[in-house]
């Protein structure tokens, strides 16, 4: 499973700074929008290549056999 890092960086004049590491494609940008209604106002946003990557979506499919020794 992909494993996603939100790094926070808060400045002594109260300026946030969010680093989001491990989610690609668009995915970021639900970060960044959640984050956003938590901090306040967006003053700069810069995409990291991440974000220009396809996104990983995994399906897993399970399947049992049983097999019976008579």
């Amino acid at each position: 499973m992909a494993q996603h890092e939100v790094d926070i960086t808060i400045s002594k004049t109260g300026e946030v700074k969010v680093h989001i590491k491990g989610v690609k494609g668009k995915g970021c940008l639900a970060y960044a929008k959640w984050l956003s209604e938590l901090v306040g106002k967006v003053k700069n946003q810069q995409l990291t290549s991440e974000h220009y990557e396809p996104e990983v979506k995994a399906k897993i499919d399970l399947e049992q056999n049983l097999a019976i020794d008579e």
